[in-house]
């Protein structure tokens, strides 16, 4: 099993990046997908969750209105969008995927790094 994210980046306050997550070895529409980074120094956080049928979507307060999760489960791929971009939102980007219904088949990502800075 591997999920592999790609996006990451250095990028300006105010402005956006696209991380993708590509999954193998699971059937990925059986799967509830998230979004979790962790910032130097501070536990790793959730910031969205979009269920495996892709239509209920969650966030965490931080990023509400600025970040959209979504998922082409053809493509066996997540994406999370996000715009407006600020310096606090510097962090390694983390996939995780929970299988809808074995929650003890999980599975992480590496990691991609966010950088936001002028």
């Amino acid at each position: 099993v591997q999920l592999v994210e790609s996006g990451g980046g250095l990028v300006q306050p105010g402005g956006s990046l696209r991380l993708s997550c590509a999954a193998s070895g699971i059937t990925f529409s059986n799967y509830h997908m998230s979004w979790y980074r962790q910032a130097s120094g501070k536990e790793r956080e959730l910031v969205a969750i979009i269920r495996r049928g892709g239509g209920t979507t969650d966030y965490s307060d931080s990023v509400k209105g600025r970040f959209t999760v979504s998922r082409d489960n053809a493509k066996n791929t997540v994406y999370l969008q996000m715009n407006s971009l600020k310096p606090e939102d510097t962090a390694v980007y983390y996939c995780y995927g929970k299988h809808f219904f074995f929650a003890s088949n999980d599975y992480w990502g590496q990691g991609t790094q966010v950088t936001v800075s002028s």
